[in-house]
């Protein structure tokens, strides 16, 4: 049994499944976020006496744990121990508020194996089957022709006998010589409960421990740090064999990273070969690129002030302002290299920097108000790209900023790295021109 408010696309019916789900007025009209809701009303709740699981949920869409991780060993008992212990010290931690794993007990069942005396009786596994199921459930001794229907009519014990477990000791078996014995003589009857379900990977057996954590006290991603770091190395060493792997959101943000990581080098390099070949450089480019950094630094700082955690979200945010903020560093790059000709390096940095300050400034503005609206939006429908706005937006504002003091300093650096290296090779020649005349002597 369980409760859990979800949407109405994941709203399940079974007769041992419970599930509340509240309809929230919209965003704007309500002094309360819906993960402050879930957390006071998790609170309250506390513990539901005969519950198995107990899930609380304010996400739309696809949902994943906070915590969640896969332990595998050959040996199940061994395997069980471990996922025991791994949950118990989850729930120490600082901020969980739920744990639970995919090994469920099923329902209560009945084994029976033959005795010694049944065994001499000549009775057979199938004979015990047959004989229990032909009483409870029933065996078929007729069909009728009714019209076009046909009824079958099975003879079983009477409702008042199949209710309890003292009529089932009580029933008599047929012995294959003739002759009845009681059940309980013929057979051993134990009590027990199977597993739901079985889970394996690459042919083991495994088992998924998960849970979820109140983002007001701490992130998943610390508790995820310190589960990784301190609590699976002590259960791996107390239990050999053990294998355990990040599972759910983890391994999917994992390999969104992944790919995203990929994908942003890449373009870097595509961004640098063009660059270099239009310059005709191979350092002006870099100075073009230190103009990266600086957008996500702004960025970071933009989500610090707006008070909103940085996610996947705000890295594909950082990822499109890099392409932004190279504009500017292009636009000012460019106007230094027409100046460079006429006048010295310094002069011509300044002068690049005076005259391109309005164009890249009012580009900065523009973009960032075309970008106020979605920061300042409340719908829920918006609130997803709220972070990306705000990578963008704050990004490149401080970017520009610091792109009109920063990039100058590179430009001169750069400059100086470039005449150290042909003042080199002008002393290069010279030798060689000494040594010539020195031959020719």
């Amino acid at each position: 049994t369980g409760t859990s408010p979800v949407s109405s696309s994941n709203f399940q019916v079974a007769s041992n499944l419970a599930q509340v789900q509240i309809e929230l007025i919209p965003a704007r009209e309500r002094d309360i976020s819906a993960a402050e809701l879930e957390r006071r009303w998790r609170n309250l709740a506390g513990d539901i006496a005969g519950a198995e699981e107990l899930v609380f949920s304010a996400t739309l869409g696809p949902q994943f744990d906070d915590i969640a991780f896969e332990l595998a060993h050959d040996d199940t008992p061994t395997l069980v121990k471990a996922v025991s212990e791994l949950k118990r010290e989850i729930a120490r931690l600082d901020g969980v508020v739920r744990t639970d794993d995919s090994y469920d007990l099923g329902k209560r069942e009945l084994n029976f194996t033959l005795t010694p005396a049944g065994l001499a009786a000549g009775l057979q596994p199938q004979d015990l089957a047959r004989t229990v199921r032909r009483s409870y459930f029933g065996e078929e001794v007729q069909r009728i022709q009714r019209g076009r229907e046909e009824v079958k009519v099975y003879v079983r014990y009477p409702k008042d006998r199949r209710e309890t477990l003292q009529s089932l000791e009580e029933l008599r078996i047929a012995l294959p010589g003739g002759g009845e014995a009681p059940l309980d003589v013929v057979a051993d009857i134990r009590e027990s409960r199977s597993v739901a379900s079985i889970e394996r990977v690459d042919g083991r057996r495994v088992i998924s421990v998960t849970g979820d954590v109140d983002e007001a006290e701490v992130t998943p991603g610390s508790v995820n740090a310190v589960i990784e770091a301190e609590i699976l190395p002590k259960i791996m060493e107390r239990y050999p064999g053990l294998q355990w792997s990040v599972v759910g959101g983890q391994e999917q943000q994992a390999e969104d990273l992944e790919s995203l990581q990929r994908g942003f080098l890449f373009a870097i390099l595509v961004i640098y070969a063009m660059l270099a070949t239009v310059l005709k450089s191979y350092l002006q480019p870099i100075v073009i690129l230190a103009s990266i950094p600086l957008g996500f630094a702004g960025a970071v700082f933009g989500h610090l002030i707006m008070n909103y955690d940085l996610s996947f979200v705000s890295l594909l945010g950082c990822v499109a302002l890099s392409g932004v903020v190279i504009n500017s560093s292009v636009v000012l790059v460019d106007r230094y290299n027409q100046l460079y000709g006429e006048m010295e390096a310094v002069p011509a940095i300044v002068e690049a920097t005076r005259s391109r300050f309005r164009p890249i400034m009012l580009t900065t503005a523009s973009t960032a108000l075309g970008l106020a609206p979605i920061i300042s939006e409340t719908s829920p429908q918006a609130q997803f790209l709220i972070p990306m706005a705000i990578s963008l937006a704050f990004g490149l504002v401080i970017a520009s900023v610091l792109m009109l003091t920063v990039l100058p300093a590179v430009t001169m650096i750069v400059e100086d790295l470039r005449g150290l290296g042909r003042r080199r090779a002008g002393d290069r020649s010279s030798d060689d021109r000494r040594e010539t005349a020195s031959a020719g002597h």
